[in-house]
Parts: C-alpha cells; sequence; structure tokens
C-alpha cells in the first residue's frame, strides 16, 4: 500500500473586528512564519488545512457573526477540508467555557493574550526578538500600530475591560523600532490605535507621554502620515493637539468617541465628562488647531434614553459641525454595568434614532465637503477599481471615512502622494483631478 505523503500545514487566519484584533493576527502570522509555517491571512482559497479564527466579542452583531464564522469553519472540518479549527481573540476571551461546550468541534480556545500558549499548538517557538514584527495584510502604504493594550476605564456600556483587561503601554522606544521597521517595508501612513490612546505612558512612565511618543514618531525618516484613533475625551492632554501643530507629519485628525451628549446619559453611561465640558474641550482644540478634522462616534438607545435626550443629541451635532461621526445602537451586554438596567428602547427605535442623528450629520458632512471644492489637497492612492483611482486625504482613515475618487488618463502608483483639485463634493465623498 502507497503511503500518504506528509503535507506541510498552511494556516489561514480570519480577522474579524477591530484594527486591533487585525494587529494581533497579524502578529501571529509573522510568529508562524518565523517559525516556518505557511500562512495566508482570510484566503479565498481552500490550500490551506489549518484556520485560526480571530473572533470579535465587542457586540450583539459581532458576536453572531464570530460565531457563524466559526460554524462554517467547524463545517469545513467535518467535510474533510480542514485538519484543525482554533479560535482566539474576544468572544473566546469572554465566553470559552459556553463556546467549548457548545462547539465541541473546535480543537482549541486560546484568549486575547495567549499567543505564546497557541503558537505552541503548532510546536512552534514564541519568538521574543520578533516583537512589533508582523505579516501585513493591509496595503503595503499604511498599517496600524497599536500603542496599548487594555483598558482602565469603567463606562457601564463597554465590555473591553472583560475582554482585554487593564491598561499596559508599549514601551516607546519599542514603538519607535516598530514604526522604522514599518518604513522599511514601504508603509507611508501609521494609525495609531489603542482603546484609550491619552492614558498612554501612565503605567510605565508615570505620566501621559503620548505627545513625547508623537515627537518620537515624527523623526521616523520616510513615515509621512502618522493618524490618531480612539482618544478619551476626560481629561485630554491638549499637548496632543501641539504636537499635531507642531509636526508635519502627524495628521490634523483626531479620532474622539463621545457616546453622547446629553448630561443624563452621560453621567449614565460613566463618561466622567459633561456637554459643557466636551463643547469647551472642541472649542479648545478648535483654537489651537482651527484645520483639525474631529471624528466622534455616538451610541443611540442607550437605557433610559428619552426623546429630549435625542433632540438634545442632534442639537449638539449641529452646533460642534464635526467632521467626522459614526453611530452604533446600544447592545445589551452582559457583565458590563449597563447590565443591571433594562434594556428598554426596541431594536427597531435604537435604528430609527440612529438613522435620525446621521441624517443631521450628513447635511453637515455634505456642507463641509462642499467648502473643499476648488481646493488642492495632498491624497494617498490606496486603490484602483472600475477604471477611478480612490485615495485619501489627512482628513480621512482607512474604510470609515470619505475618500476622493480621481479619473487619471496617467498612471498613478497605488501608496504614493498626489495633489489633487478637488472639484466635486456629495455627502461623504470627494470628486478631483490630479493639479498638474
Amino acid at each position: 500500500m502507497k503511503a500518504k505523503s506528509l503535507t506541510r500545514d498552511k494556516v489561514n487566519i480570519i480577522t474579524l473586528g477591530c484594527s486591533k484584533n487585525l494587529v494581533d493576527s497579524e502578529t501571529l502570522g509573522g510568529q508562524l512564519k518565523a517559525n516556518d509555517i505557511k500562512v495566508v491571512h482570510e484566503s479565498g482559497k481552500l490550500d490551506h488545512n489549518i484556520v485560526v479564527v480571530n473572533t470579535c466579542g465587542f457586540i450583539d452583531k459581532a458576536k453572531e457573526e464570530s460565531v457563524n464564522t466559526i460554524l462554517d469553519q467547524v463545517e469545513l472540518k467535518k467535510k474533510g477540508k480542514l485538519d484543525k479549527v482554533y479560535v482566539t481573540g474576544c468572544l473566546s476571551e469572554r465566553y470559552r467555557n459556553q463556546l467549548e461546550a457548545e462547539i465541541p468541534e473546535v480543537d482549541a480556545w486560546f484568549g486575547t493574550m495567549e499567543l505564546p500558549l497557541m503558537l505552541k499548538q503548532f510546536n512552534a517557538d514564541y519568538k521574543t526578538e520578533l516583537l512589533g514584527e508582523r505579516m501585513l495584510s493591509t496595503p503595503k502604504h499604511y498599517a496600524y500600530m497599536k500603542i496599548s493594550e487594555g483598558c482602565n476605564r469603567t463606562c457601564s456600556f463597554c465590555a473591553i475591560p472583560l475582554m482585554r483587561g487593564g491598561h499596559v503601554s508599549k514601551p516607546m522606544d519599542q514603538l519607535v523600532d516598530e514604526a522604522k521597521s514599518l518604513v522599511q517595508k514601504g508603509v507611508k501612513e501609521v494609525m495609531l490605535i489603542a482603546q484609550e490612546l491619552t492614558y498612554y505612558g501612565l503605567d510605565i512612565y508615570k505620566k501621559r507621554t503620548l505627545p513625547e511618543l508623537l515627537h518620537k514618531l515624527a523623526d521616523v525618516q520616510g513615515l509621512e502620515w502618522i493618524r490618531l484613533h480612539y482618544a478619551y475625551p476626560s481629561k485630554f492632554p491638549l499637548e496632543i493637539i501641539d504636537a499635531i501643530k507642531d509636526r508635519p507629519n502627524i495628521c490634523n485628525y483626531l479620532d474622539m468617541p463621545l457616546q453622547h451628549a446629553s448630561n443624563s446619559m452621560l453621567k449614565a453611561m460613566k463618561r466622567q465628562i459633561t456637554r459643557e465640558e466636551m463643547e469647551d474641550l472642541v472649542g479648545a482644540i478648535r483654537q489651537k488647531l482651527p484645520n483639525i478634522c474631529l471624528r466622534t462616534t455616538l451610541i443611540a438607545g442607550y437605557p433610559g434614553e428619552t426623546r429630549d435626550d435625542v433632540e438634545e443629541l442632534k442639537t449638539f451635532l449641529e452646533k460642534m459641525r464635526f467632521d467626522r461621526v459614526g453611530i452604533f445602537t446600544y447592545s445589551h451586554e452582559e457583565g458590563t454595568s449597563a447590565y443591571d438596567v433594562v434594556d428598554d428602547v426596541p431594536a427597531d427605535e435604537k435604528q430609527a434614532r440612529a438613522q435620525e442623528i446621521m441624517e443631521v450629520q450628513q447635511e453637515i458632512s455634505y456642507e463641509k465637503n462642499q467648502e473643499k471644492v476648488g481646493q488642492t489637497l495632498k491624497v494617498l492612492i490606496d486603490k484602483k477599481e472600475a477604471g477611478r483611482y480612490l485615495g485619501r486625504t489627512e482628513f480621512d482613515s482607512v474604510e470609515v471615512d470619505n475618500e476622493v475618487v480621481i479619473q487619471s488618463a496617467r498612471k498613478l502608483e497605488i501608496g504614493q502622494f498626489y495633489p489633487v483639485t478637488i472639484t466635486k463634493a456629495y455627502d461623504y465623498d470627494l470628486e478631483g483631478v490630479i493639479a498638474d
């Protein structure tokens, strides 16, 4: 009888959820590759025999998507198309015991901080000298960079501390080395991510040191754009804005989730800030840097939210005129302090409120975009689709913000910057031509 030839393992990593998860998947990919294991990210081909699903457990929709993805992979395993299915990430961290009982076909479950343990399943060593080394899954001209893990805040609706633990900053020199390594790979734009950027340094340097980190990263040769995501508004250090203003390669962009504007909602959400303080903060930021693009995210349908609260949120948006706004409907999460309160806003009403709030923002976004017509802006080309180039200005982050649509007879290089004159503006996108 002919012996079956041994085939080498090939791992497919499937990432769900946020950019922080993506960085974790890229780190796992880098470690597997360094151990001479073949690895791909979200491959559509079935030429791999092992799958790692990196899950999200943040809100109901994300949990549902994670469970469905695991079940799909388990089904492939049952059909003999996969040898192993491993699960990691936030859902696994949060519901491991439950999931182990319900989906026994999964070969092993891992939490958010168990990379060395997961590598043992592959007979692979965790290589500490590879700190910051990743197998990038983004286009090579941009990458996310996680500056800390976990969160010490106690927002009533948020399950992240349950899944990611308390705040832990990465040492500054390690982050600078990581940025240099990314630039060597061709990265032009780095997006700094964390559950809470402004807390950076408090644990290891005993003070908030994000401004200092920004200056060090801005010194990295070849790094053209540095972008800030997820800053907490309470006790926000304005020195961050000074750093953005002083350094031309730090984008005039700040993502600061505010969640609501009504004081009763902010108090219920345990946000440690009032509407008046938020207005003062936005005013102070814009006074220092009038050209800054402010992005925020909001929650509709939190328990106890009244029509008055919704109206207040709408007037707040009209007054503040944020450049970018995202909105989530409230998700009732066990383990959070809000879970003890009755989730009294029906799902369709949450959706209707979110839509109503976004309609206010849509008009503001349209008006702000119209102001850009005739301006020539520096644009980073992300991709070419249907014969058109799609790019972004410094005021736009990947996937969540506006795109600039460019028709160009001449060939443009993906991942390069071009001056683009804006010719047309819509609610969320711009059109432009290359400025000769």
